[in-house]
């Protein structure tokens, strides 16, 4: 039986198009890129030191945020 987690999941990726075909995904979370709530509901901070080379990454001020929803899920939910 698939945990509630693992069907959000795939729902997220099902709507999604990912240059690096869902890694963080098919790795089960081993090679993440560094990111951090903020407590913004549709974003979450990147703390990657190349973000301006990820396609979900947006300059917000002096950061730059992660609108991916996969990460996004991730980081809020699962805590990683």
């Amino acid at each position: 039986m698939k945990t509630n987690h693992e069907i959000k999941l795939k729902k997220i990726i099902d709507g999604l198009r990912c240059p690096k075909d869902f890694e963080c995904y098919k790795l089960r979370f081993d090679d993440l890129c560094k990111a951090e709530d903020i407590g913004l509901d549709s974003f979450v901070m990147c703390l990657e030191k190349d973000s301006l080379k990820c396609v979900f990454s947006l300059p917000f001020g002096d950061i730059y945020i992660c609108k991916c929803p996969l990460r996004i899920y991730i980081c809020k939910e699962l805590k990683k």
